[in-house]
């Protein structure tokens, strides 16, 4: 696959680690001083998405963070800086980040854990990777040569690819002549329809419009599988304990919440939350809405969530077998739920 590669990958991640090392640096500490809840902090910083409503929001409507208070910084532009922004202390948490990136950031040796998950894959009909209906391309062989689109690289349009085009018989020669193309957000189905690349992910109204194919979705790779999660900076875990453990459960609450409830249910309570936060977006995307294909109670992990992610970065000869410790990767301790 042409440009990028993994050790330029695990580079990007050193650089993480200088830029939040120095920012965690000159960052004055907080008094550990507890308010009469018995919380460190009553305020939570966090990145969101235009649109979409994730189960930390989900939360603090339904009453599960009171009385801590979401602190809203701004939009996520994709994992890795939802990570980077957590591990900065611009925010407390993470966005919804990919989970082969909480992978790399421990190999990197980025002091961040994984506290519980945000995503998963699942029988969705309204998302996947798709090509233009008239399109000659029907299996992995015949993306030899063609560009695929995507939103940021090393993330898990990328790894889902590279994960279908070996399923597919491909060699590492034959992948490298797969090209991506970094898209600008929201741009994928223009970019496809145009033909400036040959395969995008599209979701619910790009699909719905028609005129296109689905070749594969994530679900079709791996199953159901945990492969969004939330990360914190170890730094913020230690000074605030009882804060973690307590927006940490709340988001296990939420996930239990959205899975006991109907579907419209969850898409009015979302809808309310939308009209509520008073932001330029829209509720276009909330019809489309099934759930958040976590498999766990409680978004808890299992070792066998990452195991696939680490296999990979031992197959690209970027990890030695047992080099990563899962331990430092993930932690249930926060989640109320891991005590059931």
């Amino acid at each position: 696959m042409q440009k990028p590669y993994w050790n330029k990958h695990l580079f990007h991640w050193s650089s993480i680690i200088a830029m939040s090392v120095v920012l965690l640096g000159c960052t004055k500490p907080e008094s550990k001083q507890l308010t009469s809840d018995g919380l460190e902090s009553l305020e939570f910083k966090y990145l969101g998405s235009p649109g979409i409503v994730t189960p930390l929001e989900l939360a603090e409507d339904l009453g599960y963070l009171a009385p801590i208070k979401l602190n809203y910084q701004g939009v996520s532009t994709g994992g890795p800086q939802g990570i980077q922004s957590a591990l900065s202390g611009d925010s407390d948490i993470s966005s919804p980040s990919f989970a082969g990136s909480a992978v790399k950031m421990v190999a990197s040796g980025v002091p961040g854990t994984v506290v519980i998950a945000a995503y998963g894959t699942f029988d969705d009909p309204f998302a996947g990777y798709y090509v233009l209906e008239n399109s000659p391309i029907h299996s992995a062989r015949d993306l030899i040569g063609k560009k695929v689109g995507t939103n940021i690289l090393g993330a898990q349009v990328e790894y889902m690819l590279k994960t279908y085009l070996k399923k597919g018989g491909l060699t590492p020669e034959e992948i490298n002549q797969v090209t991506l193309v970094v898209l600008p957000p929201g741009s994928s189905e223009q970019a496809l329809r145009n033909k400036h690349v040959d395969l995008a992910p599209l979701t619910g109204p790009s699909i719905e419009r028609g005129g296109v194919r689905r070749l594969y979705r994530d679900y079709d790779l791996v199953g159901d599988l945990t492969t969004g999660t939330y990360v914190m900076a170890n730094r913020y875990i230690a000074q605030h304990p009882n804060t973690t453990r307590k927006v940490v459960t709340g988001i296990a609450k939420a996930i239990e919440w959205s899975r006991q409830s109907s579907r419209d249910e969850v898409i009015a309570r979302f809808e309310h939350i939308l009209e509520k936060r008073k932001r330029p977006e829209n509720n276009t995307m909330l019809k489309y809405w099934t759930n958040w294909g976590i498999p766990s109670e409680g978004g808890k992990f299992e070792q066998h969530d990452f195991k696939i992610w680490v296999d990979n970065l031992i197959a690209e000869g970027q990890l030695k077998p047992n080099q990563i410790d899962y331990k430092k990767i993930y932690s249930n301790q926060h989640n109320e739920y891991s005590l059931n």
